[in-house]
C-alpha cells in the first residue's frame, strides 16, 4: 500500500469503526404499547405527550404473590425520544388493592433498548414502599429490585 492510500486509510478508519456502531432510525425505542416482564406482570403505556409524559396501567403477574393487588394505574415520563434513540424513562404505580387499608406505590427507573435484529427491552430499576406502623419498622418498608420489560405482539 503507497503511503498516500495508507494516509487515506488512516483518515477513514475511524470514520467508518463508528459507522458500524451508529443505531439505524428505525432501531428508535418506542415506549408505548403492551409489554411484559418476566415475572409475568403485564403493562400498558398509553401513546405519549409531547411533553413526554405518559400513562397507563400495570397489572402483577403471579410471582406477585397476591391476588389482592388489582390492575393498578402508573403515570410516568420519558426523555425526548427525538433526541435520543433510547430513552430513558420513570413511572409511578400506586397500587390498588383489595379490601386491604395497606398503602403500596412502586416507583420504576430505567431505558428502552433496541436490539440488533428489532428486539425492544425495558430494563428498569424499581423501589416498592409500603406504610410502615411506626418510623421502627421503616427499615422493612422499602424494596428494591430489577425487571427486564419484552413488547408483547
Amino acid at each position: 500500500m503507497g503511503s498516500s492510500a495508507f494516509a487515506l486509510f488512516l483518515t477513514l478508519a475511524p470514520a467508518l469503526a463508528l459507522a458500524a456502531h451508529v443505531t439505524p432510525a428505525e432501531r428508535k425505542c418506542l415506549l408505548s404499547g403492551s409489554w411484559r416482564s418476566e415475572t409475568g406482570c403485564r403493562m400498558v403505556v398509553s401513546v405519549l405527550g409531547k411533553d413526554g409524559s405518559f400513562s397507563g396501567s400495570y397489572r402483577p403477574g403471579p410471582a406477585a404473590g397476591s391476588s389482592e393487588i388489582l390492575t393498578s394505574p402508573l403515570e410516568g415520563s420519558q426523555q425526548d425520544a427525538a433526541l435520543v434513540p433510547q430513552p430513558i424513562f420513570s413511572f409511578t404505580v400506586h397500587w390498588q388493592l383489595r379490601d386491604s387499608e395497606t398503602a403500596q406505590t412502586s416507583t420504576f427507573l430505567g431505558q428502552c433498548y433496541v436490539g440488533t435484529k428489532g428486539e425492544e427491552t425495558l430494563h428498569t430499576l424499581w423501589l416498592l414502599r409500603e406504610a410502615a406502623e411506626s418510623p421502627a419498622e421503616d427499615w422493612k418498608a422499602t424494596r428494591i429490585g430489577t425487571s427486564v420489560f419484552t413488547r408483547i405482539k
